[in-house]
Order: structure tokens, then sequence, then C-alpha cells
């Protein structure tokens, strides 16, 4: 049976129903087309695609050219899966008339049904205005890795009393704003649950505890593929590295003795045509 992709006003109708929203990160079509074989409603094709696509030591350098690349494949991969696409950083923050023309550019030469930016009471306004362009946006708060150095690094956001009231007075802003959803990162998971009762538009937890509306993990970490570091919040489905590189191995290892390719993987020939060649 194939997979109804979800009109995005539903998703305030799931959050109602307390129907949890799944989202995965992808920025190739074969990822995004095993996703639309899964229970997943939504990909995000993230800016994190800089550090574990592209090898980057942050999200910071990629650019729209970068976003719009991998957005197109994942569009064409997952017809039925709602596509985001992530505004990278400088292509927002300017203006809200540069934050229009690049959510503009996304939605049209990408081809995604909406749009992530990071940042709360600072983007509200450019959030405004891409939702009067009519373009759908989903907010991000808490850990914002685009501008993590001004956080401290990547660590827990909220735990003391004036940063969580800031990015619980954030949330409200981002609704208000127009944003038809919020990623919550790496806050303390009573934080996650009290934005997730304080607002209409449904939250998605990463590091936010579980009473979130949805959740979303990057991929590469929750199938073992990116080595580098993997955050506490991140749990393990699968170790697809050491598969990978097993199956490296025993190919080498086949060549090298010459038991590959054999008959099987060969093609042949009649013999008195060979005969003529000699």
């Amino acid at each position: 049976m194939t997979k109804q992709k979800v009109a995005i006003p539903s998703f305030k109708d799931m959050k109602k129903e307390g129907k949890k929203i799944r989202m995965v990160t992808a920025y190739d079509y074969h990822t995004a087309a095993l996703v639309d074989q899964a229970d997943i409603e939504m990909i995000l094709v993230g800016d994190s695609l800089a550090m574990v696509m592209l090898g980057y030591d942050s999200t910071v350098g990629v650019t729209m050219e970068d976003m719009i690349h991998h957005i197109k494949p994942v569009v064409k991969g997952a017809p039925n899966t709602i596509i985001i696409g992530d505004m990278p950083f400088g292509s927002y923050n300017v203006s809200c008339e540069q934050a229009v023309i690049n959510a503009t550019r996304l939605m049209k030469e990408g081809g995604c049904d909406c749009i992530k930016l990071e940042g709360g009471l600072a983007v509200a306004d450019k959030v405004e205005a891409i939702v009067k362009a009519g373009i759908p946006v989903i907010g991000h708060i808490g850990l914002t890795p685009q501008t993590s150095s001004q956080l401290g690094g990547f660590k827990v956001q909220g735990k003391n009393i004036e940063d969580a009231k800031r990015i619980v007075e954030e949330a409200k802003a981002l609704e208000k704003a127009g944003a038809f959803m919020v990623v919550i990162e790496c806050v303390p998971s009573a934080i996650g649950k009290l934005i997730s009762g304080s607002i209409g538009i449904p939250t998605i937890g990463i590091g936010a505890g579980p009473d979130c509306d949805g959740q979303v993990l990057v991929t590469h970490d929750m199938m073992g593929m990116y080595g580098k570091f993997t955050p506490k919040f991140v749990k393990k489905y699968a170790n697809l590295s050491e598969i990978i590189i097993n199956a490296f191995n025993q190919y080498s290892e086949e060549v090298q003795s010459g038991s590959f390719p054999d008959e099987k993987y060969s093609f042949g020939m009649k013999e008195e045509i060979l005969k003529k060649l000699y």
C-alpha cells in the first residue's frame, strides 16, 4: 500500500489527537526513496549535510546552492513524504526581503514543501514575512547549531531560569509569527514538555524529551554512519558503517585471492568463436 502524503495543516490535527510525528534527514535520492517506503511523515534536508555529506566541521559553510542541489533528488525520491528545506546560515539573517527571496528559491528551485530556519525572537519578523509570501515555515529553537558559538558550543540549553523562559517565549513568538511547527533541540525534557503544552503548533524534539509532538534524528547518526561524534540524544538503530566496511574488506580479499569474479559473475562465449581469436 502506497503511503499517503500528509497535508501540512493535518500536523496540527495529529498534535490534537496525540499522534506522534516522525521525521528523519535525507540528502540524496536513494535514502529518500527508502524513507518514502517507511512510516515517516517528514524528511528534513538539513544543513547538517555540511558535516555528514560534505565533511565540513560545522554547518556554517553550507550554501544555498548546496541546499538546492541536495533538496532536488530528495524531492524526486520521496514523493509521498513532506520535504523540508533547511535555510543555511546567512541566507535569512540580513533582512526580511533576503529571507523571502531565499525561502522562495528553496521552494521554487529545490521543490520542497516547506522551509526551516533557526532562531526565535530574532527571526520572528523573517518568519512572518516568509509566511505572508505563502511559504510554510518550521522554526528551530534551543540549541541552534548555526549560532552554537554564541551559546557556548554544543551543549544543553535552558538549564537556568533565564534561558528556560527565553526558549519558551521564543516558541510562542514563532507560533505568533505563523510557523506551523517548531523543532526544539537539546533542552531538558521538562522544557520540551512545557513548550509542547504551551503552544498550539506541533513540536519536534531532538534531544528534548519524549513529550514533544514528534521526533527527528539525523539519519547518519541513527544508522551509525557518522563516526566523528554521537550526541547523547541519539539512539543507534543500526551500525551500517561496520556492515559497509566489512563488505568492502570481503570484496578486497576476494579480488586479491582471485575468487571474485567467478563463473557466476562472468560472461562466456562460444568455443568455436574463441578459437578463431588465437
